[in-house]
């Protein structure tokens, strides 16, 4: 915990009163502050390391799915390497990220609740990075072996190489954050808002709107993106029910 987390909890045990608007405010202005700042480091790591990420990572599932990829724009590949740097600046920085979020939403949290801060942190970015790795592992090489069968002898199948990192980057991170379902379903179980039962009686429409948002989240008409988000958004559901009973048990 840092210097300023302390003195905030000991500021607010003092005044033993709610924040105001303004403070609330300021907090929201140091947070996004300290996000950022893990962003910029991450970013700064990510430059060093920027030929392993773009060409040993971000490009395998190119290569895999026998795919070839053309610069069609001046000075494009310097740009998509900054924008691959800031990205996974912002995946390395992930724990950093949850934890000033969580920190800035503690107060809505009971105090015996607000100890496991750590932990919550710990699942948020674990769940963050395993639908990245899920997206990297899984849905990538198919989407884009499904996208590159198809073409003749007049057409070739050459991508722009911004197309292609546009592709990769929105499927990972789309991937993260559906990830984040049990999480959220854990929060507000805890704050009230839902329950076991809600989730069971809308649960047909729940997996309507999985169908909906798997579409809005893959890239062009690919079905076999679709389904390869929408499978596990819907075992997700299932597994935030069963964390939504465990957290109203224990509030």
């Amino acid at each position: 915990m840092s210097t300023r987390d302390q003195a905030f909890e000991e500021e607010e045990e003092e005044l033993g009163a709610e924040m105001s608007f303004l403070e609330h405010l300021e907090e929201l202005r140091w947070r996004l502050v300290y996000i950022f700042g893990g962003i910029f480091v991450g970013a700064i790591i990510a430059w060093i390391f920027k030929d392993f990420i773009v060409e040993d990572l971000l490009l395998a599932p190119a290569s895999v799915a026998k795919i070839t990829l053309q610069n069609l724009k001046p000075f494009g590949q310097l740009f998509l390497y900054v924008q691959v740097a800031l990205i996974i600046g912002f995946i390395i920085s992930i724990p950093n990220f949850f934890y000033h979020l969580w920190r800035f939403i503690s107060p809505a949290l009971k105090e015996n609740e607000k100890k496991y801060i750590v932990w919550i942190v710990f699942i948020s970015s674990f769940c963050f990075l395993v639908g990245v790795m899920f997206a990297y592992k899984i849905m990538l090489p198919l989407t884009l072996e499904f996208a590159g069968q198809f073409g003749t002898e007049q057409i070739e199948n050459n991508f722009a190489i911004d197309e292609y990192f546009s592709i990769i980057i929105s499927v990972m991170l789309a991937a993260g954050v559906v990830f984040e379902l049990p999480v959220l379903s854990f929060f507000l179980s805890k704050i009230g808002i839902l329950s076991p039962k809600f989730m069971r009686k809308y649960q047909r429409h729940a997996i309507v709107i999985i169908m909906i948002l798997s579409a809005l989240l893959t890239p062009g008409t690919d079905p076999v993106a679709q389904m390869l988000l929408a499978i596990p958004l819907v075992i997700l559901y299932e597994i935030s029910i069963l964390v939504s009973k465990i957290a109203r048990k224990k509030s």
